[in-house]
């Protein structure tokens, strides 16, 4: 296994599941003038799982182009984007309350994607991989979505929700990688960094 890599993320949940991995890392995140959301734009009719990876190597390249910028000591650099998916509609992190509400109420007692890339860098080499799982929430009552959206968590999170907090009270049924669906699944990950070690 690598002994250090730059985590470009600003996910604790990412940086949780690396240590998990007993991987050492520092965070290698955008400066105030870069406009890290600017890369999370969809394209128009752009498939889900084309636009996580298109994502996901976008951060690589912005995250390489960081390192050298700040003349860091040359290291792997790790990179994740993870969206929610109903059939080709991508729901990202929510802009407002309002939003978050709607797309619960769009995943509620339907089955959706998570799908999450990652992407390494180190020198001139780029390798990506990706993971899809399945996710299958209970029917939500308003009461219950509208205290779960007032709870805050669910902004900042792809589909208004969060696996590993309150929402867990929601989902029937997972089918796929837990830590995918967190953000950075663990065995793709590990793939990743045994290929550049």
């Amino acid at each position: 296994m690598i002994p250090f890599i730059y985590l470009a993320s600003q996910s604790p949940r990412r940086s949780q599941l690396l240590t998990q991995l007993g991987v050492r890392h520092e965070l290698l995140l955008p400066s105030a003038e870069e406009d890290a959301e600017a890369l999370e734009v969809v394209l128009p009719n752009e498939a889900p799982k084309t636009y996580v990876q298109r994502v996901t190597q976008l951060k690589l390249d912005a995250a390489m182009a960081r390192m050298k910028r700040r003349g860091l000591p040359a290291a792997p650099v790790l990179c994740s984007d993870t969206t929610v998916a109903l059939g080709r509609t991508i729901y990202g992190k929510p802009v407002d309350r309002q939003d978050a509400v709607r797309m619960l109420r769009a995943l509620s007692g339907r089955t959706h994607r998570v799908i999450t890339g990652v992407a390494l860098g180190m020198g001139n080499k780029r390798l990506l991989a990706c993971s899809e799982s399945k996710v299958t929430f209970a029917e939500l009552s308003e009461q219950e979505t509208i205290a779960y959206v007032a709870s805050g968590e669910p902004m900042g999170k792809a589909g208004a929700y969060a696996v590993q907090g309150g929402a867990a009270a929601f989902i029937a049924r997972i089918s796929g990688s837990y830590s995918g669906i967190m953000g950075l699944p663990l065995f793709e990950t590990a793939k990743l960094l045994k290929a550049v070690s």
